[in-house]
């Protein structure tokens, strides 16, 4: 498992019967031993982002509610006390190992409009250029499909996807996949290692969840199908493993090793080939142009010409003075700061908006070359 080893950034996550011990109340000796192990992979520089699921179970033992409501307004308010303490229990977990956390609360609308996708993808790697450990949950207090239909599996995967993780680990109460499952079938053994994405994962993963939460282990295994578009190797392993992920990360076999056949670079671009329908279109000069070919990011100073009327996160076109398309990625800014801050140094783009998104007006990681 050297390819963990040498994993640097990490998405994990952890399921509500870990978090509540089963529904019994936030279990705060299990969350004070995550956090102690994620700061052990800070201190080897290793960049983590938490998905814990818990709100609406918190919130259902908060209120006295022992059998999860089927109204989604009921749902709703579960969520939005349970978040309150789920929060807080993280924050004293952290700031006792002198790391700081935030609280990121997204739906999948967040990562399906290239716009607020952007945003995300911001903010969460400019927290982790902080060394901030961001605590990300589904927002269920807004949400209404998602909160009946959705998981934090799901969430998990599309996260590692939006960071460019190298590693999803998914904390459960099981093992990790079994043939079939050793509750009901004594002959099931476990699977260590298998590609992300064999359909008879599928069929061998069945089941479903618990009352406190919405997953079973289909949802992880379809999660670590969608990680591996873009080159993340998921890990599902069990949350009551001592010492599980530093254990991990070193590269140890725990759990199975479902993993990505792409490395997550190609992985991206390929992403980026098959979702892009263009928008609008920057004209660039001759300079601009070879530092695209040379694999730097797009800066405004070398942007002539903006053509069309696009907002931030848009599809758009890199052609040449001769009109050739040179490459199309994702820009940082709509067209009318793209057209004030063209031919301007990215130092003297905050003079002209009043605000800087990004020093590149689209980034190399969001584009690619025609």
């Amino acid at each position: 498992m050297n390819r963990i080893a040498e994993a640097t950034r990490f998405v994990i996550k952890v399921g509500s019967a870990l978090v509540t011990n089963n529904g019994a109340g936030l279990d705060l000796t299990a969350i004070n031993e995550w956090a102690r192990q994620i700061a052990l992979l800070r201190e080897n520089n290793k960049e983590v982002l938490l998905v814990s699921s818990g709100a609406i179970a918190c919130g259902m033992q908060r209120l006295g509610i022992r059998k999860r409501p089927s109204a989604v307004h009921a749902l709703q308010a579960c969520a939005a006390v349970g978040q309150m303490g789920l929060v807080q229990v993280y924050e004293r977990a952290f700031s006792s190992h002198g790391l700081h956390t935030a609280q990121v609360l997204l739906t999948h609308d967040d990562l399906a409009d290239r716009k607020r996708y952007l945003n995300a993808r911001s903010t969460l790697t400019t927290l982790l250029e902080l060394g901030v450990v961001p605590i990300i949950n589904e927002n269920d207090t807004v949400v209404t499909d998602e909160i009946k239909f959705g998981d934090n599996d799901t969430l998990g995967a599309l996260v590692a996807n939006l960071v460019d993780a190298d590693c999803l680990i998914i904390l459960t109460d099981q093992q990790g996949l079994y043939t079939a499952d050793p509750r009901r079938d004594a002959q099931a053994t476990l699977i260590s290692q298998a590609r992300a994405g064999d359909p008879a994962l599928e069929a061998m993963a069945g089941g479903s969840g618990t009352q406190f939460g919405k997953g079973g282990m289909i949802t992880k295994v379809i999660a670590a199908k969608r990680a591996a578009r873009s080159g993340t190797h998921t890990i599902i392993a069990s949350g009551h493993e001592r010492n599980v992920v530093p254990r991990l990360a070193s590269g140890e076999s725990i759990g199975t090793l479902l993993s990505s056949e792409m490395p997550p670079l190609n992985a991206r671009k390929q992403w980026l080939a098959d979702h892009l329908q263009l928008i609008g279109k920057l004209v660039l000069d001759g300079g601009a142009v070879k530092a695209l070919r040379d694999g730097k990011s797009l800066l405004p100073i070398g942007v002539v010409a903006v053509q069309g009327e696009f907002e931030r996160g848009a599809a758009v076109a890199c052609l040449s003075a001769e009109g050739d398309e040179v490459a199309r990625g994702l820009i940082n800014y709509g067209s009318s700061d793209a057209r004030r801050i063209a031919r301007h140094a990215s130092q003297e783009i905050e003079g002209l908006l009043g605000y800087v998104d990004e020093p590149e007006i689209v980034h190399r990681d969001n584009l690619i070359l025609s």
